[in-house]
């Protein structure tokens, strides 16, 4: 499935009254659910593998959590909550990382990896890009 499917998807799932979506084929899981109220949030969970490079150990053998998608990234669940990772944090595999919200959508992003937080290379509400580096770990 290609990214610009997943989006129509999302943008479909949106502006319907379904509150729960599953989707997968392959290594593409894709989990929406939607809690509809007056302040309307929609929290996602989007697994994607990425392409093989970003998998691939970097600089000081250091590994990279990227981004999956375009959007804004945010380092806790709103303003008043604590960071998911901090610089020297232990990270699980599964484990949050972030959210970064696109097209109204809110996508917890997960460690593929489990790590000590090295780097922090994004900042709360900083734009991001598909497959930019946010967050470097030292492998376990």
């Amino acid at each position: 499935m290609k990214k610009e499917e997943i989006l129509e998807l999302i943008k479909a799932v949106s502006a319907s009254n379904i509150t729960a979506f599953r989707y997968k084929d392959n290594d593409v899981s894709l989990e929406l659910e939607c809690e509809r109220n007056l302040k309307t949030e929609v929290i996602t969970n989007v697994k994607m593998p990425l392409p093989e490079e970003s998998n691939s150990k970097i600089e000081e053998d250091l590994l990279v959590i990227k981004s999956p998608m375009v959007g804004t990234f945010y380092t806790a669940k709103s303003e008043k909550n604590d960071p998911y990772v901090q610089v020297g944090d232990r990270v699980k595999k599964g484990q949050a990382v972030g959210i970064i919200e696109a097209m109204k959508l809110m996508n917890e992003i997960e460690s593929e990896y489990d790590g000590i937080v090295e780097r922090i290379e994004v900042h709360n509400k900083d734009m991001v890009e598909y497959g930019q580096a946010l967050i470097f770990l030292k492998p376990l």
